[in-house]
């Protein structure tokens, strides 16, 4: 236990944990303008009156929230110098992996805790819930996945 402690420590000293953190906040800004923008703001067709959908608007946060990170977190973050097919395809299934899992447990979890509460309310807080998810199971995928460096243990 005291193993793992001590390997938390050391990551949070590293200074690519906090690029990572910066990077986050410029890439944090800019997808979630963009999910909570579509979701409260932006008018959608179907039903008449309603905005984006749940999916479609954190889905959207990572696509353009995406863009942002694999060009900060590659060239800033990590330094990597290559450039490939397979660290693309890396990066993209860890971002699909990481969105999955971290949305598809905050909805349901928000929406048990919050049961009493308004749609809008309970899909707005696992929003909010997924992020924090997200950005915690992204740092490890990137850093250990893809861009691994070839260094590192």
């Amino acid at each position: 236990m005291k193993a793992i402690g001590s390997r938390l420590i050391d990551l949070i000293k590293n200074h690519t944990t906090i690029r990572f953190l910066i990077v986050g906040i410029i890439n944090t800004l800019v997808g979630t303008g963009t999910m909570f923008l579509l979701y409260n703001c932006v008018p959608w067709n179907v039903p008449v009156g309603s905005n984006f959908p749940y999916w479609f608007s954190t889905a959207a946060n990572y696509v353009v929230g995406s863009i942002v990170s694999f060009l900060l977190n590659k060239y800033f973050t990590f330094r990597s110098k290559s450039w490939s097919w397979s660290e693309v395809f890396r990066f993209v299934l860890n971002i699909a992996l990481c969105y999955l899992v971290a949305y598809g447990l905050a909805k349901p979890l928000v929406r048990q805790a919050l049961s009493g509460a308004e749609k809008t309310i309970q899909d707005n807080a696992a929003m909010l819930v997924g992020m924090v998810l997200f950005v915690f199971l992204n740092y490890f995928g990137q850093r250990f996945f893809a861009f691994k460096n070839k260094d590192q243990n």
